[in-house]
């Protein structure tokens, strides 16, 4: 991709702000992952427990991979439901009288 179809959008993070370089079809995504990023970690500084910024960075990572994690898990465990349901259907529908 060349500097020509490069866009820069900026990204506030813990009232810092940060130029990111990214296309067109990235820039609504990334605005919309800052934004979600940045409601985390302004809710880990808003518990007041933690006010170093690179600690609340890590926890809000830590945060954020669990709950990637926690929803793979969760999708996981639908698609063997919907695998297992399938070849219930099919076993159901091989065993069925044939209508001629």
């Amino acid at each position: 991709m060349t500097d020509t179809t490069r866009h820069k959008t900026e990204i506030s993070l813990l009232e810092r702000t940060y130029t990111f370089a990214c296309s067109a079809e990235e820039k609504d995504k990334l605005e919309r992952a800052g934004r979600y990023l940045d409601r985390a970690l302004q809710g880990i500084q808003a518990q007041g427990k933690v006010s170093d910024r690179e600690k609340i960075t890590i926890m809000a990572a830590l945060n954020l991979a669990n709950e990637l994690l926690e929803l793979r898990d969760e999708k996981q465990a639908g698609e063997q439901s919907v695998n297992a349901l399938s070849e219930r259907l099919e076993k159901a529908l091989s065993n069925a009288p044939q209508r001629s």
